[in-house]
């Protein structure tokens, strides 16, 4: 007896023959062989035990009355084009094994053979896949790191990556998200990224900004109208929910809904269907939602101005963005891209960064976060005529110094804590020199805490 092969699973053949004799010896000859075999009576039941079971093995006569082997060859193949199909036939020609090899058999074995040597075909066939099996997963784990590295948004401040891989644990879930940020922060970058990284990537994508839109119109783009609904419906129209079926809709700015629109929605996270406007019946919809503001939703429930019901269905997976301003790591690497980006658009040379440059970007509180910095350094390319970016082609709110002198000639009272911590850094910052790296080191801080300190302060 022939020892089994090592494997992950007991792989089952599906044994097809005409004669019923033939079907109970290979049977026998298997099961003892560590293989799990069934077996089917003619071509047509081969077919529909193929169908039904699966196999990873398909070993089947080439003559038979109803369905021939050859035939049971297509229909495996049209279901799984790596099942090895092994052809049995008592009266081989070259021919006829050429034609089986063409159609995409595995091997062609002549009757009468040796159990050994029928057995040893189905050890390699069992390997085959499998090795086939363990090479298409390896290739689809290279291409979903290759793709989700590309795709991944830029920063490598700890407070960002820490949103990344909140969203990278949530992406494969259909559960609805609720991202909150400043305004500029990337809310949408990050629902793409959640969207690219589910199983509905292949599926639409479709945004929309609640706050743009009045509150009429609004609710025709979301659920879809009918023919006559209001002036100006002349034809029935489908909403986004509808249009981005099995996909993802964001939801942007959803704070600046009304509560008559929050009710619909509301309908649509517990029902799954909406009703368009001027329709009787619902219509089901399998979108995930996303939703996104700058806005303190429970704030606005405590005013009366957002449903708490509508909040609490949306913030099943809360995501919050951090501001720029606390990701003072991330300002160099997201100027790189930019300005890589615009010289791409602009086919130009990519501009330079000198540190004088990136010591303003960092200091300075970006209030309109990482959009703001975007605008102000294609504004900066455009007026810089050299290799690099100038610090007086930036913006003069960005440049602009708003230190405040520490002494003064009138008597101060008592000191406040920031006051004297502010001091106390401008006095280290004067012994070093003014090297902010080396004068955070002394304070037993990291470089971007003291960016962010100096930037409250207005020093640069």
């Amino acid at each position: 007896m022939i020892a089994p092969a090592a494997s992950s699973a007991t792989p089952r053949v599906l044994v097809v023959d005409d004669e019923t004799s033939i079907l109970d010896s290979l049977r026998i000859l298997l099961k003892g062989e560590g293989f799990v075999p069934h077996t089917a009576l003619g071509g047509r039941q081969g077919i529909e035990q193929l169908k039904a079971l699966k196999p990873d093995i398909i070993l089947t006569d080439v003559r038979m009355p109803d369905v021939t082997g050859l035939q049971v060859l297509s229909a495996a193949r049209q279901l799984d084009p790596d099942i090895p199909v092994i052809l049995m036939t008592a009266q081989a020609t070259l021919q006829s094994a050429m034609q089986a090899v063409n159609e995409g058999a595995y091997y062609y074995i002549q009757k009468p053979f040796r159990n050994d040597e029928l057995v040893s075909i189905l050890r390699r066939a069992s390997e085959h896949r499998q090795l086939r099996a363990e090479n298409l997963v390896l290739k689809q784990e290279i291409r979903r790191h290759e793709r989700n590295t590309s795709m991944r948004p830029i920063g490598r401040s700890k407070p960002w990556l820490d949103v990344l891989r909140l969203a990278e644990t949530v992406a494969p879930t259909d559960s609805t998200v609720l991202i909150t940020g400043e305004s500029g922060t990337g809310k949408e970058v990050i629902a793409r990224y959640i969207h690219d990284l589910s199983a509905r990537t292949q599926h639409s994508f479709l945004s929309i900004n609640c706050g743009a839109l009045p509150e009429s119109l609004l609710e025709s783009e979301l659920f879809g109208h009918v023919k006559g609904s209001f002036t100006g419906a002349v034809k029935d129209k489908a909403g986004l929910f509808a249009a981005a079926q099995s996909g993802s809709f964001f939801l942007d700015e959803i704070g600046e809904t009304t509560p008559s629109t929050q009710v619909k929605l509301l309908r649509v996270l517990q029902q799954r269907e909406v009703i368009p406007v001027g329709a009787t019946e619902a219509l089901a919809v399998d979108a995930r939602v996303i939703a996104a503001t700058n806005r303190d939703l429970e704030e606005e429930i405590k005013r009366g101005h957002f449903r708490a019901d509508l909040f609490y269905r949306l913030n099943v997976i809360a995501v919050h963005l951090p501001p720029l301003r606390d990701r003072v790591e991330d300002i160099s690497i997201l100027a790189e891209s930019f300005l890589a980006r615009s010289a791409t658009q602009r086919d130009e040379t990519v501009k330079a960064l000198d540190e004088e440059t990136l010591d303003i970007l960092r200091a300075y509180p970006w209030p309109g976060n990482v959009r703001e910095l975007e605008n102000a350094l294609e504004r900066a390319v455009i007026l810089s005529a050299g290799n690099s970016v100038a610090p007086d082609a930036l913006p003069e709110r960005i440049t602009a110094r708003r230190a405040e002198p520490l002494v003064t000639e009138r008597a101060p009272g008592t000191p406040t804590l920031e006051a004297i911590e502010r001091a106390y850094i401008q006095w280290v910052l004067h012994n070093e020199g003014g090297n902010k790296s080396r004068a955070a080191d002394m304070l037993g801080i990291d470089p971007s805490t003291l960016y962010r300190k100096l930037a409250r302060y207005g020093e640069a």
